[in-house]
């Protein structure tokens, strides 16, 4: 069983920033691919950026390219989602994820472990 821990969700101006960190229980962490994903108000959730258990990336979604970058480390057992340049239709709650698989994947379905998502507010 993995159990997920994300902090550092908050309320920002835009172009702000702020950086997401994500607490993973287990020994095997460092064989995890994880993921952040997100959920706006009405809209589904999507993928933003993933990275797989070598630290690779596998996706980063048009919408925050050059803006969000996902890191790993491995000794503490944390993944990090570093946020810049905030916008306002970055606002969501923001979880973090993690499969067994590696290689990770951008499906929801494919990912078994789930944190309980941090807020992410981000004001005009």
């Amino acid at each position: 069983q993995v159990e997920l821990v994300e902090s550092g969700g908050g309320l920002v101006q835009a172009g702000g920033s702020l950086r997401l960190s994500c607490a993973a229980s287990g020994r095997t962490f460092s064989s995890y691919a994880m993921g952040w994903f997100r959920q706006a108000p009405g809209k589904e959730r999507e993928c933003v950026i993933a990275i797989s258990w070598t630290g690779d990336y596998i996706y980063v979604a048009d919408s925050v390219k050059g803006r969000f970058t996902i890191s790993r480390d491995n000794a503490k057992n944390t993944v990090y989602l570093q946020m810049n340049s905030l916008k306002p239709e970055d606002t969501a709650v923001y979880y973090c994820a993690a499969t067994t698989d590696g290689l990770g994947s951008t499906k929801q379905n494919e990912y078994p472990y789930w944190g309980q998502g941090t807020q992410v507010t981000v004001s005009s």
